[in-house]
């Protein structure tokens, strides 16, 4: 299958225009997952991995679903790059799948659990089973990353969709993380068909055992903390291997405790487990801050530090010799961002130049974006 373009993120060994050493490198790439059951299109995907040559092993993130469909078409794979530079950080091949029916993914409503009173949560767990197992197949495929010590990592519906994966598990997946994990919440404390997404994990606890972490936040307000007691004990009354946290509240709620903001609190759990399994790997600095253009008088550099902010590629950052900027994030490809931060830029001033594309100096993305084709290895 034909991939979109690769960008290779340089964040370390670099010095440019007077600017100190990044403290990490990272590898990023667009993807498309090949799945006869999505089309030609394939499944919309991100993998995030040190820039290093060797082999790194997979870990594969899932993400939730929201309570409204038509939110589905707002997700992309970009919007969790924060989370999975956190895997990337750790020596793992961090790949964001979109499963179908959300971002780009062709599928509509396949994974529909159907009316709440009966939601029936195993066809549904199906489904997004086989699109993780379809990723699996494709990064197996690859040179840069292997599926031999992989894990499996979800968030809400990704939460269950990673224990769905524990039951049926693949060769070399030798842990998984969920994270709040579970499926048809549609407000506050109130989840359809309670007793049947209970009854759902305990059927996977009979065949699942590969070690397993749950972390739930005391005040997640889609899965409050009776049911997720009542998921843990149907899972591991039935044979599930599970370790079960009761995290501190979360801001407002606990649900998205498993944030980029949130990396404080939930890295430690990820941390102690990885390492109880024998996975722990050194832990790659993060990137340090770029300095701001000279140029940018107070205000500007604020604004600068907005950009910097940022968590979601692909973004650009604008600058003209007096001071005049403009920067725009989350656009497809680096080059689109280019594009639209020149543009914004150039509203105020016509004498424009980049300065930054995505976490780093305009002048070290020379001869890094290819702007090729490539072919799923």
């Amino acid at each position: 299958m034909i991939l979109p373009r690769m960008l290779l993120l340089l964040i370390a060994s670099l010095v440019v225009a007077g600017a100190p050493a990044r403290a990490a490198e990272f590898y990023t790439e667009d993807l498309r997952i090949p799945m006869a059951e999505a089309g030609p299109q394939g499944l919309e995907a991100f993998l995030v991995r040190p820039a290093g040559t060797k082999r790194y092993p997979l870990a594969l993130l899932s993400h939730g679903s929201p309570r409204s469909f038509d939110d589905r078409a707002t997700m992309s794979a970009h919007k969790y790059y924060g989370i999975a530079l956190e895997y990337a950080r750790r020596g793992f091949a961090a790949l964001i799948v979109m499963r179908r029916g959300y971002g780009t993914s062709p599928g509509g409503r396949v994974d529909s659990v159907g009316g709440c009173a009966n939601a029936a949560y195993m066809p549904a767990a199906a489904i997004a089973v086989a699109d993780l197992r379809a990723a699996i197949d494709a990064m197996g495929r690859r040179t840069d990353v292997t599926t031999s010590g992989m894990i499996a990592a979800g968030h809400s519906a990704g939460g269950l969709a990673t224990v769905a994966l524990t039951a049926q598990a693949p060769p070399g997946l030798v842990a998984a993380i969920s994270f709040a994990g579970g499926r048809g919440s549609r407000d506050g404390d109130d989840v359809c068909n309670e007793g049947g997404l209970v009854q759902a994990f305990a059927t996977f606890g009979k065949t699942s055992g590969v070690p397993m972490l749950w972390v739930y936040a005391t005040n997640d307000l889609f899965f409050g903390p009776d049911l997720a007691r009542r998921l843990y004990d149907g899972f591991r009354g039935n044979g599930g291997n599970v370790k079960f946290v009761a995290a501190a509240p979360y801001g407002d709620d606990g649900h998205y405790l498993y944030s980029v903001v949130g990396r404080p609190q939930w890295t430690p759990y990820v941390d102690a487990f990885l390492r109880e399994r024998g996975l722990g790997h050194d832990v790659l600095s993060p990137p340090d801050p770029l300095p701001p253009p000279s140029q940018l008088n107070e205000a500007a550099r604020a604004e600068f530090a907005r950009y910097l902010a940022s968590t979601v590629p692909h973004k650009a950052f604008a600058v003209s010799p007096k001071g005049g900027y403009g920067w725009r994030s989350g656009r497809a490809t680096a080059d689109d961002a280019q594009r639209d931060s020149l543009a914004a830029c150039m509203k105020w001033s016509p004498t424009c130049t980049l300065y930054a594309v995505d976490d780093r100096l305009a002048g070290a993305a020379q001869g890094t974006i290819t702007d090729q084709s490539a072919r799923a290895r």
